[in-house]
């Protein structure tokens, strides 16, 4: 069996079950004894969290891979922000060798050393940025380095218990929790219960018009929708800007996607009126350390901002990056977070 063909089966398995995740099923209780066993060392205090004197606010999520919960980060950090916080934010840095010092940055960073989130995250939102697969050790040297942050976002980082934190939020797609097992009999990193000790779960719902239904804002956790909206095209090398619908109805448009679901990239474009003559999925986080495009035949190639912010290397004129902007079900859940946390501090 190949390796793609391997994966299209486990994929489905973890959705719907069947005779693979079966017979996964007593490594998934191993998983969940351990998960259990780490939780409880935090509540009898056998381990220890760090508390940082700004309060704390992690992004996550419990079905394993991607669910969109960069745009969420950007979205908090801008929103916060813009009610008058100073917000910095950690990241574990996937992929990347840190070392045993926190990496922290600021601006235009390079992916091949924070990572390509916390790269994106830094060039969207203008916040500090600090990378460590100890997110404790990220925020002691963020609020080193930015003493005047007081407010941090921790991108991932729901199991990482090690930093304590005030505000959960977990983004979820339209895969919810899928068969409901634990990793690797199902495609869960905590069990589904877990979902209703945070504060909020955001479902990822892709495009407007796809809405769940019983979604609603009120209740604990409070449940919001969350879509993705293209913001325009920019050239990855080069100063072109062009509204994305100035690609609908063109022949020779390609795309391409290294995230946790390129298909819903692909979705999103054709919901655009895009005519994709190709939809190439790479892997999540691919390294682009060699073009995978060289072979396409394509006079437009559209990828996601998370794919741009390693591609400029490539010099492909071809190449366009496809921004997204996150848009809410919920237009008080920032206001909400606000008070739910302590005020700004005051200069």
């Amino acid at each position: 069996m190949s390796a793609k063909r391997a994966s299209t089966l486990l994929a489905r398995q973890w959705q719907h079950g069947g005779w693979l995740s079966n017979l996964l099923l007593p490594l998934s209780r191993l998983t969940a004894w351990e998960v259990a066993r780490k939780r409880q060392g935090y509540l009898d205090g056998t381990r220890s969290a760090y508390r940082a004197p700004v309060p704390v606010v992690v992004i996550g999520n419990v079905y394993v891979g991607g669910t969109g919960k960069t745009p969420m980060v950007i979205a908090t950090v801008q929103a916060l922000r813009a009610r008058g916080y100073t917000p910095g934010v950690v990241s574990r840095g996937y992929g990347v060798k840190i070392g045993p010092h926190a990496r922290v940055g600021l601006g235009d960073l390079e992916a091949s050393r924070f990572g390509d989130e916390p790269a994106l995250i830094a060039r969207a939102t203008a916040a500090p940025v600090a990378v460590h697969p100890k997110r404790a050790l990220a925020a002691q040297a963020l609020l080193r380095a930015h003493p005047k942050v007081d407010v941090i976002v921790s991108d991932d980082g729901l199991q990482h218990l090690a930093l304590a934190r005030d505000v959960e939020i977990v983004v979820q797609d339209e895969r919810g929790v899928g068969n409901g097992r634990l990793l690797p009999a199902g495609p869960l990193r905590e069990p589904a219960e877990r979902l209703r000790e945070v504060d909020v779960v955001v479902t990822n719902i892709g495009t407007p018009g796809h809405e769940p239904p019983g979604a609603s804002a009120g209740g604990r956790p409070r449940q919001v929708r969350m879509w993705l909206e293209p913001d325009g095209t920019r050239q990855v090398s080069g100063h072109g800007r062009r509204p994305l619908a100035d690609f609908a109805g063109q022949p020779r448009i390609a795309a391409a996607a290294g995230i946790g679901n390129p298909e819903r990239f692909f979705t999103t474009l054709r919901s655009a009126g895009i005519q994709l003559e190709t939809a190439l999925a790479l892997p999540d986080h691919h390294d682009y350390a060699e073009s995978p495009f060289q072979a396409l035949k394509a006079d437009v190639i559209l990828v996601t901002s998370k794919d741009a912010i390693k591609c400029s290397a490539l010099n492909d004129a071809r190449l366009w990056e496809v921004p997204v902007r996150a848009g809410f079900s919920d237009p008080q859940l920032f206001d909400w977070l606000a008070q739910a946390l302590p005020p700004p501090a005051r200069a």
